[in-house]
């Protein structure tokens, strides 16, 4: 029996250029791909676009909410992949990916790759107050224990997570999936926008891949998921923004910046992210804001709410990721989906 997942969530396919297939009809023993129950319909995705079945896993619950888990298939000396985002519910997402790392590396698999398109606990990266943990390494060193060998990611929250792995870790990035987006929709006088300083970089090299100019919503956080916008940073005045971040969770910062470009003059005000966490009110909050469209990729599904939300647009990023798994599987460069 396969593990089972919920309603598959609603996507655009967009392919970037230069991408390929392998030949219909090879087949490779020594290399599959798993899915844990986050989100199976990219992990069906992926394996559709690499011509290959998905791996065969039971999993189950206890009573008590304990979880099982059994392969089903040999993998004695396989290039094994296990794609799991850990979204909601974060926990039980983790638990499930880590037994089956450890049900892996018990059945004899050569190398384990979790691919987790989020990575939950990235925004917990340091210590910024007395006595609290630095969450997000101790994930690390969990993959790591349970028996992981490397590991591939798509928009971590902080880039520099990677060096908390003593494990090879790939780093994708789905800008590529939304420039080809939105450069098809010819924007104009666009201008990209980044929601906070720490995200001055990622806007940078979006902005260069869409010839378009920068601005900067200086905010500041007074509590946990809520911020307060300071003001703007640039010139928006008549011209077309375009918010870019990594994550949208509560949505009220992405709200309060569309708000506050509106203010400042901004005809239209697009948002786009990697990862659609949706939290709490998230979906309510879009929908009445002054948004025009918030493209979001399928690294984490989406609600039935979320898919019905006529402003939220979702473009699939299973073509990179298979691109991806296949270039590990095949010792060749990775780097060259970063273009």
């Amino acid at each position: 029996m396969a593990s089972t997942v919920g309603t598959a969530t609603e996507k655009v396919k967009v392919q970037p250029k230069n991408e390929r297939k392998p030949q219909r009809g090879r087949r490779d023993d020594k290399f599959k791909i798993f899915s844990g129950s986050a989100n199976e319909a990219l992990s069906d995705e992926v394996c559709s676009f690499l011509d290959m079945p998905r791996g065969q896993a039971h999993m189950t619950r206890f009573s008590d909410g304990e979880v099982y888990v059994q392969i089903l298939e040999n993998v004695r000396g396989a290039d094994v992949f296990v794609i799991q985002p850990t979204s909601f519910p974060v926990d039980e997402h983790l638990m499930e990916l880590l037994l089956m790392i450890d049900a892996l590396k018990r059945a004899s698999a050569r190398r384990i790759t979790p691919v987790i398109p989020y990575f939950g606990y990235a925004r917990q990266d340091r210590k910024d107050k007395p006595r609290v943990p630095v969450s997000s390494k101790l994930v690390a060193d969990l993959l790591t224990t349970a028996g992981a060998n490397r590991a591939l990611m798509v928009d971590l929250h902080a880039p520099q997570i990677q060096g908390f792995f003593n494990i090879p870790v790939d780093h994708l990035f789905a800008s590529p999936v939304l420039v080809d987006h939105f450069r098809k929709l010819t924007l104009p006088n666009l201008t990209v926008v980044s929601p906070d300083a720490g995200g001055v970089e990622r806007a940078r090299f979006f902005a260069k891949k869409m010839d378009a100019p920068i601005a900067i919503v200086d905010k500041r956080r007074t509590d946990m998921n809520v911020t307060e916008v300071m003001h703007v940073i640039g010139d928006v005045h008549d011209r077309t923004c375009l918010v870019l971040d990594d994550i949208i969770d509560t949505a009220g910062t992405l709200v309060k910046t569309a708000e506050a470009l509106i203010k400042a003059g901004a005809t239209k005000v697009y948002a786009c992210a990697s990862h659609p966490v949706l939290s709490g009110d998230a979906i309510t909050r879009i929908a009445q804001s002054a948004l025009e469209r918030v493209v979001v990729t399928n690294t984490i599904p989406l609600t039935n709410a979320g898919k019905n939300e006529p402003k939220i647009q979702v473009l699939s990023i299973a073509g990179l990721l298979a691109r991806a798994i296949q270039s590990i599987h095949e010792e060749t460069s990775v780097s060259t989906l970063f273009t």
